[in-house]
């Protein structure tokens, strides 16, 4: 018996090639993350949250098809296929195809010069830069620094802290929102200090109510 051969139709040249520019620009085509977030800065370098997976990137670098362009400001741009895009930090946005992240329930903070944690955020919508002191026992700040900030000290209660010097009276007040990176938490003790401080501590009364992990040399806060 006669085997039956079925001839399958030929492809043109042009169409062949067509399918095999196809393939190879898939298979060049670099994976695309569906959110990243602008968690810190470390020098030049920034901490970008891609995916929910922390990277360290220098002016330049590229990773999971994100790439760090410059910094303008405290503002981070980055490229997506051709696409710039500013990055404010902390906040959560689309890149690339697919559907918006979620909120980010965690902020991601880089060590700096001497393993101190610093970072932006806000008090009551106005800018300023924290440092982490779990040895604080509220977020903690200089006179100076309550007035720019426009906070009223008329209802502040009297207390006294223990410094260096020894123990100073403060004025503790409620702050309305304190918020770092995307996480912001509302009715938060502060102490005002009638010292000069150049940062702000970001003390117990707003670090108890997140939880920590510190690796290496990254802290993570996150909602409970």
């Amino acid at each position: 018996m006669a085997a039956v051969v079925r001839q399958l139709p030929r492809l043109s040249r042009a169409a062949t090639g067509a399918a095999v520019l196809a393939a190879a620009l898939a298979a060049a085509a670099p994976a695309r993350a569906t959110g990243v977030v602008l968690a810190g800065r470390m020098g030049d370098r920034a901490l970008l949250v891609i995916d929910g997976q922390p990277r360290l990137l220098s002016p330049g670098q590229a990773v999971q098809g994100v790439r760090l362009l410059r910094w303008v400001g405290e503002r981070a741009e980055i490229d997506d296929g051709g696409t710039p895009r500013t990055l404010p930090l902390g906040t959560p946005v689309q890149v690339g195809d697919g559907a918006p992240p979620a909120p980010a329930r965690e902020v991601v903070i880089p060590a700096g010069s001497g393993g101190h944690f610093s970072t932006l955020g806000s008090i009551n919508g106005h800018a300023v830069t924290f440092l982490v002191d779990t040895g604080a026992t509220m977020v903690s700040m200089g006179a100076e620094e309550a007035r720019r900030l426009g906070l009223d000290l008329s209802r502040a209660r009297a207390g006294l802290t223990q410094t260096a010097n020894g123990r100073v009276p403060v004025q503790i007040v409620v702050l309305d929102r304190v918020r770092v990176g995307d996480l912001e938490l509302a009715n938060v003790d502060a102490a005002i200090l009638p010292l000069q401080m150049p940062q702000v501590l970001l003390g117990n009364s707003f670090l108890s109510r997140l939880q920590m992990q510190r690796s290496n040399d990254t802290l993570r806060l996150q909602l409970r």
